[in-house]
């Protein structure tokens, strides 16, 4: 029998309800705001598979094109592989669920989220969050939530919880938390260089505004949540742990404090088949279990990194908490690239390219939920196998790519130039060379100095920087005591208990990101990481000023330029034509990229490599789309003569009248005696009236025309003779 329970969350116009749909998953909900529906589902393996030392959570979002009330493209018709925006909304609902799994809990657990309706105001991924926190805590599967989240902005100096989509357009913040009754979890979004007092507010203010959340999907749980299931733990076996510890305790200890990665990796390889020699020989071929040994080994280091850190705050290699990795910066590397830097920390590198282009080669986004259609500024990271010493799969955009790239790309977008005051599309690749921890901060580091290399006005230098934590709880469970890392190793961050990645310029915060490996993070912790960072980043911003402090001037000679020339809105099919036959046309003789904006505002963006292309091409369209002026001279076709004078197209599409007393400086008895249909002839404009009908003189060009040349023959002395014809072109040219 279906039974539907549901729990309104009145504050956040929120609904939750369980019960009829998908009765066979371990627990499933719909969550709607407004008319935006999220069906979440979670389901667990029942048993472990044989040999795993790692726990497999796998969360997948789909956005259903039916539920904007649209068809897929394509020849298949049906959804294909995830989106961006799809991969990062799965990621943003995997990070904070996973740390609240009981340790040694292997079972895999898969999370299923589907888009079921969009009102195209209000976002999903908030609802995707709370679906994935209820879904999980109402089902029999072990986890230690419930977990609330809320998206936050700032307008006007105000904060405002889950703005909808046209209120994001007006927001200075967009601020994504999750937490749980106590403690924060994750935190990921963007910021217009927000001070970090007023991040701390926000942060405040969203902590509270998760609560109601909660509350409801306790209330969930107490009417229709399932009892907990026991789930096997997989655990170490203590006397594994002291024969291998007896082994190579002092010698993990001794690999743990190498300063050189490769080196230091090398040596825990080394004792690792040492270990697992010895192991197996005490054990015997049957009860060997390589799992057991891994798990062995990774107790071991993490205590091996840990211990000295709580202790006697040293670090791997032997830095202070503070103390930052050997930093280094160059820009203008290759010669051909709009903008190129490298910047290093570390054995951490990443090499970044700055690419400008045309608007219309923004990237289109298919936006099944609302929101922009299209985006102007682009940062993609690539994280190739070499980068960590290994042989891999190469060439493959993975998810941890996906997301790394997101961060950096929203880290630096507030400084980024807005359209209106830079025409230009903007693409910047990371290829990150070596890795060592923090490759997402270098990517925005590099890529700040490749946008100023490039010429790109950015408003501020922008840097980043991740900082770690170490804890250690007491006797209640509570964190007693901790030390933060700033510029955290890939161990650090493996073997420890954060990752917070901050981005910002001298001003403020632009770009954030906290995962978290404990079940919740303290405020006051949150606060000394906040200010610890931004001393780190100043001085970051202080090491990159060495390489290139402001943008250069110009834009890089490589880069094509622009300029912008203003149409009657009414002349853009005209300059479009037929098919687009006049402005393909424009673009082979000239070699200059035409762009249209599609304000229908008459704006046309023309992007060249040299002056000469640049200057062709703002001609042929004055040609194409240029009103006819008084007082200016043309050279014009005859279209057709009569009794009174003859009508002649001095513009595509635009002619006017030559009155027969204004053909010659003589009577004109019959207007067939000085032109026929289809003659050339220079005219000037003597007026237009209130109609809008042109007339012409071409008495009034010739007289014009010879005055001009006796002025040339009295200040230069008597020029070459020429004809009236390259007489009009130096007009045509000049004006």
């Amino acid at each position: 029998m279906i039974q539907k329970h549901s729990v309104t969350i009145d504050a956040l116009n929120m609904t939750i309800s369980t019960g009829d749909l998908a009765q066979l998953a371990s627990g499933s909900v719909t969550v709607t705001v407004g008319e935006t529906c999220v069906f979440v589902s979670a389901t667990a393996a029942s048993t472990v598979r044989e040999g795993q030392d790692w726990f497999p959570l796998t969360v997948d979002y789909r956005e259903k094109y039916a539920a904007a009330g649209r068809i897929p493209g394509g020849y298949f018709k049906r959804e294909a592989r995830p989106t961006e925006k799809e991969i990062l909304t799965s990621r943003l609902c995997d990070r904070p669920c996973r740390p609240l799994f009981p340790k040694g809990f292997l079972n895999e657990v898969q999370i299923i989220g589907f888009l079921l309706s969009t009102d195209k105001t209000n976002e999903p991924d908030i609802s995707m969050l709370n679906g994935a926190s209820a879904a999980l805590a109402i089902s029999d599967i072990p986890w230690n939530g419930p977990i609330g989240a809320v998206r936050v902005g700032r307008i006007d100096g105000e904060f405002v919880t889950n703005p909808t989509l046209e209120e994001q357009y007006a927001s200075e913040l967009d601020l994504i938390y999750v937490g749980t009754k106590t403690d924060m979890l994750m935190i990921e979004g963007s910021a217009a260089q927000l001070p970090e007092d007023d991040f701390i507010a926000a942060l405040e203010y969203a902590h509270e505004a998760i609560q109601p959340i909660i509350a409801g999907i306790d209330k969930l749980v107490s009417i229709a949540g399932k009892e907990k299931s026991e789930f096997p733990l997989v655990v170490l076996n203590p006397e594994v742990r002291e024969f291998v510890e007896n082994l190579i305790g002092e010698d993990v200890n001794a690999a743990a404090r190498l300063g050189d990665k490769q080196e230091r990796n090398a040596k825990m390889d080394t004792l690792k088949e040492k270990a697992g020699g010895a192991l197996k020989e005490k054990l015997g071929e049957e009860s060997y279990n390589h799992a057991q040994l891994s798990m062995a080994m990774e107790e071991m280091q993490e205590a091996a990194y840990r211990a000295p850190i709580l202790e006697s705050q040293v670090r791997s290699g032997g830095r202070g908490p503070t103390e930052l990795r050997k930093l280094h910066s160059e820009v203008g590397l290759l010669p051909r690239v709009h903008g190129s830097a490298l910047f290093s920390r570390g054995e951490t590198q990443a090499l970044v390219f700055a690419t400008l282009g045309p608007t219309n080669e923004a990237q289109r986004l298919d936006a099944v939920t609302g929101g922009p259609e299209s985006k102007s500024f682009m940062l993609h990271y690539n994280f190739p196998p070499f980068s960590v010493g290994e042989a891999g799969r190469f060439g493959f955009t993975g998810r941890r790519e996906i997301g790394h790239g997101a961060l950096a790309e929203r880290s630096l977008l507030p400084v980024v130039p807005a359209e209106d005051h830079f025409a230009y599309s903007i693409r910047i690749v990371s290829e990150v060379m070596a890795s060592n921890g923090s490759t997402s901060m270098a990517s925005i580091c590099g890529g700040c100095l490749a946008l100023m290399d490039a010429g790109v006005p950015i408003s501020d230098p922008v840097a980043g920087i991740s900082c770690g934590l170490v804890t250690e709880n007491g006797s209640d469970g509570k964190i007693a005591k901790h030390v933060l890392l700033t510029d955290i190793l890939g161990e650090e961050d493996h073997f420890g208990d954060m990752d917070f990645k901050i981005a910002g310029t001298r001003n403020g915060i632009t770009g954030f990101q906290l995962d978290l490996k404990i079940n919740g993070l303290p405020f006051d912790i949150m606060r000394e990481s906040v200010a610890q960072s931004r001393d780190a980043r100043i001085a970051i911003l202080d090491s990159m000023a060495e390489a290139i402090d402001k943008p250069r001037e110009n834009v890089s000679e490589n880069a094509p330029r622009i300029t912008t020339v203003q149409i009657n809105p009414e002349k853009i099919g005209a300059l479009i034509g037929p098919g687009g036959k006049n402005i393909r046309r424009i673009v082979e003789i000239t070699g200059a990229q035409l762009d249209i904006d599609d304000d229908n505002s008459g704006k046309v963006n023309i992007y060249a490599t040299s002056e000469e292309a640049m200057n062709r091409a703002i001609q042929e369209i004055d040609l194409v789309c240029g009103e006819i002026e008084e007082g200016k001279i043309y050279r014009g076709v005859v279209k057709a003569v009569k009794e009174f004078g003859c009508f002649v197209e001095v513009l595509p599409g635009q002619e006017g009248l030559v009155h027969i007393s204004e053909l010659a400086d003589f009577r004109v008895r019959r207007t067939e005696d000085v032109c026929k249909p289809g003659d050339e002839m220079v005219v000037k404009c003597i007026g237009i009236d209130e109609k809008g009908r042109v007339r012409l003189s071409r008495k009034a060009a010739l007289e014009e025309l010879e005055a001009r040349k006796a002025a040339l023959s009295e200040s230069e002395g008597e020029p070459e003779e020429s004809d009236s014809s390259e007489e009009v072109e130096t007009e045509k040219a000049a004006e």
